[in-house]
């Protein structure tokens, strides 16, 4: 599992996962597209970063009416962002605004070492990628102050989840704290006076670990759904290691942790231009264009839940998906995810020739359950989505708990989706 959990260490945000995908596929071979440029259709692979999103893909020697085998998933995970003008000192401490992104576990970001990443923009315009070193911390109030802490914790966000940078020194020597700026600049090798803006969010520094009695399972942040994108990327690599003869996709999506409305989320356009694009180019005629996107499949891949030993009620009684029993196809009946029986059986045939077994997931009536891109990707473009994920505990958590062997599972099973079913 070493691949993987080299990846998700070296991806502390959306936009540090969407490089280091457009690197793997890029040392596979596939050539950068930029989405403002020239389209460029020659047989092969490409790639195309914006922002925290990357999207790949497959184009065969001959582009003709038959579907295109789409796998999609998202870049983003639960955190903190850093505010705009975040600065200020409190009793000698510097500290950090920061405003608290997607569903986070608020209690289990707690007392960790963290860090910034992301992206800073620069006076001259350039844009860079940054990750600071480990010096921010939101501390818990001793127990002694709280008698109440173990029965309730409920933080006020604005008020004790700012995280603190630095603490002024002796004070002979002088000098304020440090603050969260400065720290950014270091870690970019700029002044802070040159960043003009930036995109920056929390990021739990400790590094993937495997655990478990037997070894197999991986405590990692960002698993939701770095555990999705890996695999998919994976997949695509290998798949067209034989060079297919269809169309095929890797499309991972920033955002989805806020709902994908954003020119590089699932809700905005980047999907469906790249499809346009490459069907254009092919000279396909625009009935041609709705017969391949009409008879296409997506496959949303996002972590889903494993059945929680403390906590079974809070699952359906009859469906308990298990850590390292494989992949599930997630099902709703109120269309929060986007399986249909005809999707899901064409993922679950997929397992089948990969040999991967499969579970299925469905939530406690009484427990309404998330949702993906996967609704959203099908309402845009009409294309038939089937929703899967490997199971997770610790969902959200700034660390996440899976089995080393659903990675595997998960792959395996979407490279025999993206090779299709024999004739």
């Amino acid at each position: 599992m070493s691949a993987f959990t080299e990846y998700v260490d070296a991806s502390p945000s959306s936009f540090h996962a969407a490089d280091e995908a457009a690197k793997l596929l890029t040392n596979a071979g596939f050539t950068q597209q930029s989405i403002a440029g020239e389209w460029d259709n020659t047989p092969g692979g490409h790639v195309m970063t914006v922002g925290g999103a990357v999207l790949a893909w497959w184009i065969p020697e001959k582009i003709t009416i038959q579907p295109i085998r789409i796998v999609g998933a998202h870049t983003d995970s639960p955190g903190f962002k850093l505010k705009p003008q975040p600065e200020w000192v409190t009793c000698g401490f510097s500290q950090a605004g920061v405003e608290v992104y997607g569903g986070a576990i608020l209690s289990s970001w707690f007392d960790r070492e963290l860090v910034l990443a992301g992206t800073v923009t620069l006076a001259d315009g350039s844009s860079q990628l940054v990750s600071t070193p480990p010096a921010l911390r939101i501390p818990h109030l001793a127990i002694h102050l709280d008698r109440s802490a173990n029965q309730s914790f409920a933080p006020d966000k604005q008020s004790h989840l700012q995280p603190i940078v630095d603490v002024v020194g002796d004070p002979a020597v002088g000098g304020e704290p440090m603050g969260v700026l400065e720290l950014v600049a270091r870690a970019a090798d700029v002044r802070a006076r040159d960043i003009v803006s930036y995109d920056l969010i929390t990021c739990d520094s400790q590094p993937a670990a495997t655990t478990g009695a037997a070894g197999n399972l991986i405590a990692t942040g960002r698993l939701d759904n770095l555990s999705s994108v890996w695999p998919a990327v994976t997949a695509l690599i290998q798949a067209t290691a034989q060079a297919p003869d269809a169309i095929l996709m890797a499309c991972c999506f920033d955002h989805e942790e806020v709902g994908s409305s954003s020119r590089t989320g699932a809700g905005g356009p980047l999907l469906k231009q790249v499809i346009d694009r490459i069907l254009a180019a092919a000279g396909l005629s625009s009935d041609e264009k709705y017969r391949v996107i009409n008879s296409s499949i997506m496959v949303s891949a996002d972590a889903a839940h494993s059945v929680h030993p403390n906590y079974v009620e809070r699952h359906d009684p009859h469906v308990y998906p298990v850590l390292g029993a494989g992949p599930m196809v997630k099902y709703n009946a109120n269309q929060r995810y986007a399986t249909t029986a005809e999707s899901a059986a064409a993922f679950i045939r997929a397992c089948d020739r990969a040999d991967v077994p499969v579970q299925e997931f469905v939530s406690n009536n009484d427990v309404p359950c998330g949702s993906t891109i996967g609704p959203i990707f099908s309402t845009r473009t009409g294309i038939n989505t089937v929703d899967v994920g490997i199971p997770l505990l610790s969902m959200h958590s700034a660390r996440e708990l899976c089995h080393a062997d659903d990675i595997d599972y998960l792959t395996a099973a979407l490279q025999a989706f993206y090779e299709g079913e024999e004739d």
